[in-house]
């Protein structure tokens, strides 16, 4: 029979490892260096691309990619947001007419690229009482991203919807199998908060593959100059990334971030 003394010590030994391994995770409380890797070793880059003028800044800052470095690009959408997934359909276009022009065609390694649509952690005007389960709802479709290879084109949108026949129809062929995500770099709203959480709880659950994976960067909008965003202070205050750069010293210079100057253009 269990007694309470005994009861009492198995729960606060499983709190106490629990919360170890979550210091253990969290990048804040564990920083660890990037494995090196070799020039064209098959890498995934996921992008998360927050919509407007956060998708904008993203593709801006994207625009030097070294597509030799980052194989394959996985870019993450909230659902409905038709244009930033034709703006990354019409960057991808752009890379691949730089590879032709300085002959990369032929690299060992192709370059690759597919596009997911998540629920909405939040529309707008929607009631904070429901706002907990939509949340929910981008969160687990943000596991099944992460831990997804990214073997075929994944447009997870209505039958009907016309940027998904679009984006089918538009040379999205099957990929090499990347596991998870080698880097994420994320800005902007509550998706880019969930999709890092689920790459942490992935990484808290150990499970196979995802050691020495899914290092994240999140950039803060130019358009935060004395304080960070909701989403970066919810990143900051947790220790959830590797990274936060900023792009106003003002930032840096209250702790809040690393500044590396503008980095979109």
């Amino acid at each position: 029979m269990i007694t309470l003394p005994y009861l009492s010590a198995l729960i606060v030994i499983a709190s106490v490892s629990v919360f170890l391994r979550l210091l253990y995770v969290l990048p804040a409380f564990n920083p660890t260096q990037p494995r090196p890797r070799q020039k064209g070793q098959p890498t995934r880059l996921l992008i998360v691309l927050g919509s407007g003028g956060h998708t904008a800044e993203m593709l801006s800052l994207l625009s030097r990619l070294d597509q030799t470095r980052y194989t394959h690009r996985s870019y993450v959408v909230s659902s409905g947001d038709d244009f930033s997934a034709l703006k990354a359909m019409e960057f991808e276009d752009t890379l691949e007419a730089e590879r032709r022009d300085i002959k990369q065609a032929s690299s060992s390694v192709p370059s690759t690229y597919d596009i997911s649509f998540v629920p909405r952690a939040r529309n707008i005007h929607q009631s904070l009482l429901t706002t907990p389960i939509s949340s929910l709802r981008c969160l687990f479709a943000c596991f099944a991203i992460l831990i997804a290879p990214g073997t075929q084109p994944r447009i997870q949108r209505p039958s009907d919807s016309t940027s998904e026949k679009k984006c089918t129809h538009n040379g999205l062929g099957k990929v090499a199998q990347y596991g998870y995500p080698d880097l994420i770099i994320a800005n902007g709203p509550a998706t880019a908060v969930l999709i890092i959480m689920a790459s942490l709880l992935l990484s808290f659950c150990n499970l196979r593959g995802v050691k020495n994976k899914m290092r994240t960067v999140y950039v803060e909008s130019w358009a935060r100059v004395s304080t960070l965003s909701l989403s970066g202070k919810i990143l900051v205050t947790g220790g959830m990334v590797n990274r936060l750069l900023v792009q106003w010293e003002t930032l840096a210079l209250k702790g809040q971030g690393e500044f590396r100057g503008a980095l979109v253009q």
